[in-house]
């Protein structure tokens, strides 16, 4: 995924970006070691980081109350749920399935 944020055009007509965000499904690192290569963990969330070990995605959140779900839809239902009741989610963390391949 790539994000660019602002991209401006000159009054020369030029189109520039000014920023941009590469982000790399984590899935696929592994047929890309040069990609995986320059991960600066430095640059992450330590929280995003330790879960990432485990298998779990985290998004830490500014709300109360924790989520830990395993799919992204009882997520979004779970976090709707405790917003309609007067809640915040806390964090958000979801298990993954991650298949083992031969690499």
């Amino acid at each position: 995924m790539v994000e660019v944020n602002p991209l401006v055009v000159t009054p020369k007509g030029e189109v520039l970006a000014l920023d941009a965000k590469f982000n790399f499904d984590d899935n696929a690192l592994f047929r890309h070691p040069e990609v995986a290569a320059m991960r600066d963990i430095a640059e992450e969330d330590p929280r995003e980081v330790e879960a990432s070990k485990h298998g779990l995605n985290y998004i830490g959140l500014d709300g109360n109350i924790a989520c830990l779900v395993n799919g992204a839809g009882l997520a979004m239902a779970t976090m709707d749920i405790i917003k309609f009741y007067g809640g915040n989610p806390r964090i958000f963390s979801m298990s993954v399935a991650v298949r083992q391949r031969s690499r």
